[in-house]
């Protein structure tokens, strides 16, 4: 049987959330990057004995709380989410079985198995965004589709949004005759052909 991605993509409101991100280094400071470009207004808090600059920097710049200690269960308290970055395998697991133990979502960098959840390859113009996941199987080839989208999808793709909602808003009818009519509308936006059970 052929493998499939069976992850299920949401768009979280990060700035509703708490994130916590457990080390300092390189990898936490690419967790950092990538999550405040995404969504700039990110409650995170990071722990770690130490940070690099640039991501003292980084966080300066955001809603990012720098605390300079040891991983300790206590740090779980009102967090939503959780990233584990470190390069102690030991506390990686560790954070890994607090956060089952806790219910909370839990991403260990680098290992699938100890993640409920990827950050993947993101583009984002305006109001649009596009998530890319490969499973966890290749970050490589989900940066290579994100520089591939970040390319065809145009520039002005925005406006198109905003335009589109606003007669939106004037169409008469129910929820069913909307989606039929901005379906029918758009139909010329892509190449291929029309998608059955197509939703708005």
């Amino acid at each position: 049987m052929k493998e499939r991605n069976n992850l299920y993509p949401i768009f979280l409101k990060a700035k509703n959330l708490n994130v916590l991100i457990v080390g300092g280094g390189n990898v936490a400071e690419e967790k950092l990057h990538f999550l405040t470009k995404s969504s700039p207004d990110a409650k995170v808090t990071m722990v770690s004995p130490m940070f690099r600059q640039g991501t003292i920097e980084l966080a300066s710049k955001h809603c990012v709380t720098i605390v300079e200690d040891v991983y300790q269960e206590k740090y779980l308290q009102g967090r939503h989410m959780v990233v584990a970055t470190t390069d102690i395998p030991e506390v990686n697991v560790r954070v890994w079985k607090d956060c089952r133990a806790q219910a909370k979502l839990v991403n260990v960098a680098d290992n699938p198995p100890y993640c409920d959840f990827y950050m993947g390859g993101i583009v984002t113009k305006g109001n649009v965004k596009v998530a890319i996941s490969t499973n966890g199987q290749s970050p490589t080839t989900a940066k290579r589709l994100r520089q591939f989208f970040e390319e065809v999808i145009p520039e002005n793709v925005d406006d198109l949004v905003k335009n589109l909602n606003e007669y939106r808003k004037t169409i008469k009818g129910d929820f069913e005759e909307k989606v039929e009519i901005l379906n029918e509308f758009t139909k010329g936006l892509i190449g291929k052909k029309e998608v059955e059970n197509d939703q708005d």
